[in-house]
């Protein structure tokens, strides 16, 4: 039934290959259609077809069946859904399945199991994303070591990124090029760093390579990062150098749930910005949900408020060092196999890799190992730490009273 897929619509909302070849073969439910999950709501999911926006619930078969996989709805994800009877309560449409996604950016929230085990369990943020922006302003937001956390992020998922560092025209020019020097030396080789103002269209012309239709971007940044000042100057950037059109993400004010809308122009699509604290520079939380936004020239970019807290997923620890990519090239050739990289002889890797860098990467990996420890275990370690503490305190005191 793939005659009543409308492949062209949905290419306007990020249609990649691997959901296309999903859905090549036909829905097996005729009156299921292929939407895109771009926003949550605490009371209804908002989907769009490539065309209008719909507002659905998920099914309780699937529902029940993600529960028992450990796995939620994301923005971003690929469903298909069908009309709700008529008559019945709620939204319009009701999901009943959800494609499988090729990439998913997770982090880890702090949890405590049936065992008593505490550590970290993995929430979806994005799903389907090809290209992972990293914002950070050149002012007080500017924090490498953040960075690599966030780089982390994306590199763990599969996902390439881009750094942007924003707030460029807020800075002196020696300024701007010292910190773009130090990101880049933070950076892989292949992770592009641009400065920019992202107020301005040019910044829209700097990611046109990352912009081709089919391709969905998601921001990722503190608050007052500029995530939604980009967010708006993409919305206004016209590619092909007319005026165009974009589908609405929202239901017209007034309107049925289940009815389909018309297309509206792109600046009724703006985001709110709002300023930052002069005192430390951070910003308000103006963008409070993840929304996906479909672009004049076919490519998507999902919009999310900023992290207060950024723990990686992580279920072993060759996951952080493959993030780390510096450090895994070079602790191959560590003179010892099993090499932690802190005082062994021989350590290629505490030669080559920046001091900041490493000292980051072992605080990752004792957060990664903290979420694998029973509470007897963590009250163990807290016992040793203690203990540690005292005797050392009573030893000062020691070489105090003979100094006297």
């Amino acid at each position: 039934m793939t005659d009543l897929i409308d492949f062209e619509a949905l290419s306007g909302i990020g249609l990649a290959a691997g959901i296309h070849q999903q859905l090549a073969g036909g829905v097996a439910d005729p009156a299921a259609r292929p939407m895109r999950l771009v926003e949550i709501q605490r009371e209804h999911l908002l989907l769009h077809d490539g065309r209008s926006a719909h507002r659905a619930r998920c099914g309780q078969v699937l529902q029940h069946d993600l529960q028992q996989q450990c796995e939620t709805l994301a923005v971003g994800d690929w469903v298909l859904a069908r009309p709700q009877p008529d008559g019945a309560p709620g939204p319009g449409w009701v999901v009943t399945c959800r494609l499988l996604p090729h990439h998913q950016i997770a982090r880890g929230t702090a949890r405590r199991d049936a065992d008593g085990r505490a550590g970290a369990q993995r929430q979806v943020l994005v799903s389907n994303v090809d290209t992972a922006l990293l914002v950070m302003g050149l002012d007080r937001d500017f924090n490498l070591r953040r960075l690599e956390r966030y780089l982390a992020l994306a590199q763990l998922a599969g996902v390439a990124a881009v750094l942007l560092l924003s707030k460029a025209d807020t800075v002196a020019p020696a300024q701007q090029a010292r910190q773009l020097a130090q990101a880049r030396a933070a950076l892989p080789r292949d992770v592009a760093a641009l400065a920019l103002d992202l107020r301005q269209p040019a910044a829209a012309d700097a990611l046109a390579p990352w912009l081709s239709r089919g391709q969905t971007l998601v921001l990722l940044g503190s608050s007052g990062a500029g995530k939604s000042t980009l967010a708006n100057t993409l919305l206004a950037w016209d590619h092909t150098g007319v005026g165009s059109g974009l589908p609405s993400v929202r239901p017209a004010a007034g309107s049925p749930p289940d009815t389909a809308h018309s297309p509206t122009p792109v600046a009724q699509a703006r985001r709110s910005t709002g300023s930052v604290r002069e005192d430390d520079g951070r910003g308000r939380h103006t963008t409070t949900v993840r929304t996906l936004l479909p672009l004049p020239g076919g490519a998507c970019l999902i919009d999310t408020p900023g992290l207060r807290a950024l723990r990686l997923n992580l279920d072993q620890a060759g996951q952080l060092a493959d993030a780390f990519g510096d450090v895994a090239r070079w602790a191959t050739r560590c003179r010892f196999r099993d090499c932690q990289h802190h005082q062994e002889p021989g350590c290629a890797v505490r030669e080559a890799v920046p001091e900041a860098r490493l000292r980051n990467f072992h605080m990752l990996l004792r957060e990664a190992g903290r979420d694998g420890q029973s509470v007897l275990q963590r009250r163990t370690r807290l016992t040793l730490w203690k203990s540690r503490s005292r005797d050392a305190h009573l030893r000062l005191r020691a070489k105090r009273g003979g100094d006297a």
